[in-house]
């Protein structure tokens, strides 16, 4: 069965992941799925990430999910930019998500970054997901 949304299944295969208290998840790999599990490991919301040859042709992502004192250090994750919506925004009007205390995932013209990121180098972009 073929996904529409295929980022939108990774960041609810993370959520189902950790509200079940698992140690990780796996989801299919690709570029995107990457990069965006490189901005949460920068960020400190998953401990790491790797991609497994589960035979040829087919790879997948092994995410090794973060806990704090036996809570999930990502209390909320949700997807904004959905393929029948997409949102895009400025640097200037980027929302903070939670005054600071979460971050927005981006694709910019420079690559996935997160909103601190993006500001520091005065780009927007698509507005991928928010983590809190």
């Amino acid at each position: 069965m073929a996904i529409s949304d295929p980022l939108g299944d990774l960041i609810t295969r993370i959520r189902n992941a950790q509200r079940s208290r698992r140690s990780s998840t796996r989801a299919p790999a690709s570029k995107l799925h990457a990069n965006v599990c490189e901005v949460l490991k920068r960020e400190g919301y998953i401990r790491a990430w790797k991609v497994l040859d589960v035979r040829p042709g087919v790879r997948e992502l092994e995410i090794e999910l973060k806990y704090s004192e036996g809570e999930p250090v990502i209390k909320e994750i949700t997807r904004v930019s959905t393929p029948g919506r997409r949102v895009y925004s400025k640097i200037k009007e980027l929302p903070r998500v939670y005054n600071g205390l979460g971050v927005s995932i981006l694709s910019t013209p420079r690559g996935v970054m997160s909103d601190v990121e993006a500001r520091a180098a005065n780009v927007g972009g698509e507005v991928l997901c928010r983590v809190f």
